[in-house]
């Protein structure tokens, strides 16, 4: 092998290591802001909100990064496509940031109002949003694309979760139209853990097109 191939690969190494920490950042973002939420903790919130340029950073940092990747060396097809995939992932954990960064600011909308009911489901959500990113960035770093597959399959968890919430949050703005804008709020971030697992869906999309070269738009 020769030393430009070597060096080549110690980038690409070095690239994956990076968003695996940039998706560690985002998964963590999530928690503390479901915590916030859950706490009715204004300054935590407005630590996850702060967090989020970080994030933001991060993301264009790796993207220079690959584009230096392609502009420099002479990749080959499929180390292009991992340098494709990497751009686009890099891209859906800055998304899952403002998600994270959104409900942190719902949590601060709701910290001095009575809690409407005590949250279950949204926890629930977000444990396997967090679950979803680490298994798709498990998936990217062992270019393992069954492992993608089956992480895309979650998706339906989170949608049922939704649609539940969704159904509940409905009943109680019917029942007493004093709730509806806590209700209203609490809906816009199940929307935002929906979207979440959306994104982890993405990634594992992405995996699957770096490792076989076919994109498959994962829907169950």
């Amino acid at each position: 092998m020769s030393k430009t191939r070597e060096l080549f690969d110690q980038q690409l190494a070095d690239l994956r290591d990076d968003i695996l920490r940039l998706g560690e950042t985002a998964k963590t973002a999530i928690g503390l802001s479901v915590q916030a939420l859950k706490e009715q903790d204004q300054d935590l919130a407005r630590q996850v909100i702060a967090g989020d340029e970080v994030i933001n950073t991060e993301r264009y940092d790796l993207e220079e990064q690959c584009l230096k990747l392609i502009a420099t060396q002479q990749p080959t097809a499929g180390d292009l496509r991992a340098i494709v995939a990497a751009i686009h992932i890099v891209t859906e954990l800055e998304r899952i940031g403002d998600y994270a960064s959104g409900i942190a600011e719902l949590a601060i909308r709701l910290a001095h109002k009575p809690m409407l009911k005590p949250l279950i489901d949204v926890p629930r959500m977000t444990k396997i949003d967090q679950e979803m990113i680490h298994a798709s960035l498990e998936a990217y770093f062992k270019n393992d694309p069954d492992l993608a597959l089956e992480t895309a399959k979650r998706d339906a968890e989170i949608d049922q979760l939704y649609d539940q919430i969704y159904r509940e949050l409905l009943t109680y703005m019917l029942e007493d139209p004093r709730s509806i804008t806590r209700a209203t709020h609490l809906l816009w971030v199940a929307h935002k853990l929906e979207r979440i697992a959306d994104r982890a869906t993405n990634i594992c999309e992405r995996v699957i097109f770096m490792t076989t070269g076919e994109f498959k738009e994962l829907s169950f």
